[in-house]
């Protein structure tokens, strides 16, 4: 019961912290960045945010954004967490289907529990993998950015990357390490015996 117990645990973290570098990649509200003190660059509206599709610039009442499109003359560091967090994203898709097709509510013909356990660590492995390239990604990006910049603080994006990162860490860590051996995959499952009372029941893979 318990094992199953963290299998759900480790699948509903992943699937959460997988939507979250989801949203991470997809919004533009990495860092909030000056090129003076917050105060001067209000007045002057030239406070900006800054991700990995778009420079915008917050003004009173509007949010103009300057789209990155030229791939040749970007940083290296936004083609890389680019290329990493859309890694993160599409790796995310075959990880998930592993951890829920091998979910104990899940049958899939006679297979037996050695081959759904198998399954259900290389979703974990996966899971991880998708952690590590968030956590380089959103690191590497506002350490290289605060060089050619100020960084005024971390916009909601980069806190929502590392919040889906810690969930990652958290159900990768759950379904490697603490989900259960393979002989608990596909055997908790009863019939009951033909001439016993209806209260006795004996373990049987179906």
């Amino acid at each position: 019961m318990t094992a199953t117990c963290l299998q759900f645990v480790g699948f509903v973290s992943s699937f959460f912290g997988w939507m979250a570098i989801i949203m991470t990649t997809a919004t533009n509200d990495w860092v909030v960045t000056c090129s003076y003190s917050i105060t001067t660059c209000r007045k002057l509206d030239e406070v900006g945010t800054k991700g990995l599709w778009a420079d915008c610039v917050m003004s009173t009442g509007l949010y103009h954004c300057k789209p990155l499109a030229d791939i040749l003359i970007l940083p290296a560091y936004i083609q890389a967490s680019r290329a990493l967090m859309i890694a993160a994203c599409i790796l995310g898709l075959p990880a998930v289907f592993l951890l829920l097709s091998a979910l104990p509510c899940i049958r899939m013909g006679h297979e037996p529990g050695v081959a759904k356990h198998k399954r259900f660590k290389l979703g974990g492995i996966l899971v991880m993998v998708l952690a590590f390239c968030t956590i380089v990604s959103t690191i590497w990006f506002p350490v290289a950015t605060h060089r050619e910049t100020t960084i005024v603080h971390f916009g909601y994006s980069l806190y929502a990357g590392w919040t889906g990162a810690a969930l990652l860490v958290f159900g990768g860590s759950v379904v490697v390490c603490c989900s259960g051996e393979s002989q608990a995959f596909g055997e908790n499952r009863f019939y009951y015996a033909s001439g016993s009372s209806p209260t006795h029941a004996k373990s049987a893979n179906v």
